[in-house]
Formats: structure tokens, sequence, C-alpha cells
């Protein structure tokens, strides 16, 4: 990609980080927050915990977090 152009919005990619896609949602008010929900094992991605906020997300995933239940699909 050269400077001029324009950067792929993150509905056009086939992946999300998780930390992205919980501020992205309104799940949580800050990427401070995100790393500290994620990395103290508050989110669950399919059923799991998952604690690595970088994890890729792709379409059909399921995130859960402080009782909402979010699907990643866009």
């Amino acid at each position: 990609m050269t400077r001029d152009e324009p950067r792929q919005g993150w509905e056009e990619q086939d992946t999300i980080d998780l930390q992205d896609f919980l501020k992205l949602r309104g799940l949580v008010e800050t990427g401070g927050e995100a790393k500290f929900r994620v990395q103290g094992g508050e989110v669950r991605l399919n059923g799991v915990i998952e604690t690595r906020r970088r994890k890729k997300l792709r379409r059909g995933d399921i995130v859960e977090y402080a009782g909402e239940r979010v699907r990643v699909d866009w």
C-alpha cells in the first residue's frame, strides 16, 4: 500500500482484533479498558475465555462481555 492509497475500513477486512471490536461495538470506552478487560479474563470468544487482546476475529465469531453477546458480522 502506498501512502496515497486509502486505508481499508475494518468492514472490508477479513479479520479484526478483539480489542478493536470491543471498542467499535461500544462494549468498552477505550483501548486501555479493552486491554484490561481482555487480559483480565472477562471476555469470552466462542464460549471460551480469551486473554489475547489482538486475537483475530472472523465473521461468525461470538464475543461475550458484561452480559452482552455479540456476533461478529459485517
